[in-house]
């Protein structure tokens, strides 16, 4: 093989375009899926990788998830890298006045979608040759300890600790590498807020310190250039001066 196949899902914007841009930077060819062309476009310009492939989907979807999986492997034929990133919050808000409808949304692509694609993964990796592979979920500072009013988001990102566990575990016989990337304060839409103050767990505001995306990014590559025979279950990358160890 000349080049491995990365996929990255929710490559449109932030940490996905992060890690699609290093991928493509060091030799990958790398699948970008999302439900926005205009913004996987923009990141594909960044790369200016001719095998780098755009291709729509929606992770809530089951249906859409296989019809990608299956184009992967008919331009491709097998699939050596996936970064299972697509993740979405919403407004937040106390426990008794969450909205069903919020805590569906956020569970349906943060945790649903993510075992769509996992599932998916697993079936290529297992009959490929040579068989395996190597999954990084996208988890989250909030993984390990959760914010205030965002019961949604931490629910499904502790959920994503125990499907990283688990198929790290089933993954071993097939050489499939499964591990999980826990983000904190990287700079993207969903962390503007930070730098103007946001809910601590004593009820004050505070400013919080961003780092680079760009470092994420590098840490996914290095993630992904590992021997199947290294695995790295938990990694934690994060703005260092960030009020998470010792938090609350």
């Amino acid at each position: 093989m000349t080049k491995k196949i990365a996929l990255v899902t929710g490559a449109g914007t932030g940490i996905g375009r992060a890690a699609a841009i290093v991928l493509g930077k060091e030799g990958w060819s790398v699948v970008l899926t999302g439900r926005t062309n205009e913004t996987l476009e923009q990141t594909a310009s960044y790369i200016k990788n001719s095998s780098t492939t755009i291709i729509l989907s929606d992770i809530r979807d089951p249906e859409s998830v296989e019809r990608l999986f299956n184009e992967i492997t008919t331009l491709h034929g097998r699939l050596d890298f996936l970064f299972n990133n697509a993740g979405i919050n919403v407004k937040s808000a106390p426990i008794e006045e969450f909205p069903l409808s919020d805590w569906e949304n956020v569970i349906d692509t943060n945790l649903n979608g993510a075992f769509l694609c996992l599932k998916q993964a697993f079936k290529i990796m297992k009959k490929q040759h040579p068989i395996g592979g190597r999954i990084i979920n996208n988890g989250s500072i909030s993984a390990q300890t959760p914010r205030p009013f965002s019961v949604a988001y931490n629910a499904s990102k502790h959920a994503i600790s125990g499907l990283t566990k688990s198929a790290a575990l089933e993954g071993r016989k097939y050489n499939i590498c499964c591990g999980q990337i826990d983000i904190g304060n990287a700079e993207s839409d969903m962390t503007q807020k930070m730098t103007r103050g946001i809910l601590q767990a004593d009820g004050s505001l505070q400013k919080e310190p961003t780092i680079e995306v760009a470092h994420v990014g590098n840490a996914i590559a290095y993630l992904a250039n590992l021997p199947l025979d290294v695995n790295i279950p938990f990694f934690t990358i994060m703005a260092n001066q960030m009020p998470f160890i010792g938090r609350g």
